[in-house]
């Protein structure tokens, strides 16, 4: 188990986009849900939470997972009714110990 086995304490399913043949000779693009992974989110900094009760404010999270947990760019995470979109991940310098995925979540502006 990695170091950071302990403190992954939520579940977060993992969207992944493809491309199916429509049957027509076109294709659609189609999201799947490709897993459920144990998950943490690091906690928002100040001005995070501020720009959070802004109407369509980006949000960047950053979520850890197992290393080698299969999380790309271009991935959703949907944890609890919210979608975010994976736009990198990374490994700390020392390999096996996690991975970190950066994510961007937009709010939805009220009307």
């Amino acid at each position: 188990m990695s170091r950071v086995g302990r403190l992954l304490n939520t579940a977060v399913p993992v969207w992944r986009v493809s491309t199916v043949d429509d049957g027509g000779g076109g294709q659609e693009t189609t999201w799947a849900q490709v897993a459920t992974l144990r998950a943490r989110r690091s906690q928002p900094t100040a001005r995070e939470r501020q720009a959070a009760d802004q109407d369509g404010a980006r949000l960047d999270e950053t979520w850890y997972f197992h290393p080698g947990a299969d999380v790309r760019r271009g991935d959703e995470l949907r944890p609890a009714g919210r979608v975010l979109e994976v736009v990198a991940t990374f490994e700390p310098s020392e390999p096996g110990t996690y991975l970190r995925a950066d994510c961007t979540l937009r709010q939805q502006a009220t009307t």
